[in-house]
């Protein structure tokens, strides 16, 4: 399962975040942990969270670099989600991305290559 942990950014918390180096939003401040979503709960999530954007960032994270602060919890706060979620408790910086795309929201269209990987390992 390696480096298939990602964060997704609306523009606005993207160029924040390429502005001071660090990956943060209110959410995370708030709740004193990043949020991030496997591989097979990023639909889900844009869904969710991201339904009023119209382009957002999704980031994949190099999980050898982060996986010292990272715990798999169950949703916080608990509600819809099932399963355990990936909470990065650090400070997440740009130099911890592996790849980033922009999406539009044309269905959030999920890059063809996590969709490649994400098919191979539910055969």
């Amino acid at each position: 399962m390696q480096n298939e942990v990602f964060k997704v950014l609306t523009l606005e918390e993207w160029g924040q975040a390429q502005a001071s180096g660090i990956i943060s939003t209110e959410l995370d401040q708030k709740d004193g942990f990043v949020h991030l979503s496997f591989l097979s709960q990023l639909h889900l999530t844009l869904s969710l969270y991201f339904n009023e954007e119209e382009k957002v960032m999704l980031l994949q994270l190099d999980q050898s670099r982060i996986k010292n602060k990272l715990k798999f919890e169950t949703p916080i706060p608990s509600g819809k989600r099932l399963g355990v979620f990936p909470h990065y408790y650090g400070q997440l910086e740009l130099g911890d991305v592996s790849s980033s795309w922009q999406l539009k929201k044309d269905a959030f269209e999920v890059p063809i290559e996590i969709l490649l990987k994400a098919e191979t390992r539910a055969s």
